[in-house]
């Protein structure tokens, strides 16, 4: 019997190793990929999972029993309450049922048959933490639950509903776009496309001046403009061919959406003024 005991205490040693490396964070810990293996035998168990970028992802493969997704930045500010959460799951993302638990108390965000149609749905920090719960199964083994994160302001949540206002930015407002968006051109509508839910402005950059990540495509080397789309609200009656505007806005999730869009002549105009008494926020190249 001792013998047996000495051979079996190596492998009882690596059953926890085995454990964690089925849950593993990416190493700047904005992504989290799991396996309801560890809750085998514990049905109920409930992992809590941290997730401290502004974006990245989360799989769980072979769900069992629960996780609690607590989406919060790395820095400590004020405007951490007036955070959005954004998630996106896959398409082929099923085996779990999505819900908000405040104090508690939980509230349906996302049914398993709503993961499939793959749209984005966004509640804010203070409505509580993701909670996601398995749907009981006896094989599970092809069930995987997978998304996408972002986190945003509650402004930009807002201005991205269905029924969200449309109304020209201020100066003010116009001021810090062309300062803080993730993307500011210069140029015009080609097309409208009316989808669903958003229009999609087919576009065509005369100027690019900054972009985070490569939504508007190059027409050559030789040739100095690009081509890319926009979302907006479809209630706001975007038209092809009226005139010159500067694009300013948000990607989310690769997909760029319009917060503001003067007219370029109204924008320069704005800006002249700021830049003659030296208010403005920052430098823009209008040559």
């Amino acid at each position: 019997m001792t013998m047996f005991t000495s051979m079996l205490a190596p492998l009882l040693a690596l059953i926890p190793l085995f454990r964690i490396s089925l849950c593993q964070y990416s190493s700047d810990q904005c992504s989290w990929k799991g396996s309801g293996l560890t809750h085998e035998g514990h049905t109920r168990d409930v992992e809590q999972v941290y997730l401290r970028c502004s974006q990245g992802s989360l799989e769980w493969l072979y769900p069992t029993g629960a996780i609690i997704v607590n989406l919060r930045p790395n820095v400590v500010s004020p405007t951490a309450a007036r955070l959005s959460v954004c998630i996106k799951p896959l398409t082929n993302s099923s085996g779990t049922n999505f819900y908000l638990d405040l104090n508690g108390k939980l509230r349906l965000l996302l049914s398993e048959e709503g993961q499939a149609e793959g749209k984005v749905h966004c509640f804010s920090i203070q409505e509580g933490a993701l909670s996601i719960e398995a749907v009981p199964r006896l094989d599970i083994s092809r069930r995987i639950t997978a998304f996408q994160y972002e986190l945003v302001s509650d402004r930009l949540r807002d201005a991205q509903k269905l029924g969200a206002p449309c109304q020209p930015c201020s100066d003010d407002q116009m001021h810090l776009a062309v300062c803080t968006s993730d993307f500011v051109a210069r140029g015009t509508i080609k097309k409208v496309n009316q989808e669903e839910e958003h229009s999609s402005l087919s576009v065509e950059i005369s100027h690019l001046y900054r972009q985070k990540t490569q939504i508007f495509l190059s027409g050559g080397v030789r040739v100095r403009n690009w081509t890319g789309l926009i979302k907006m609200p479809r209630h706001c009656g975007a038209k092809a061919g009226e005139g010159e505007f500067l694009f300013m806005g948000a990607v989310r999730f690769g997909e760029a959406w319009m917060s503001c869009a003067p007219r370029y002549k109204d924008f320069l105009r704005v800006y002249q003024e700021a830049q003659q008494q030296g208010t403005n926020l920052c430098h823009v190249d209008t040559d």
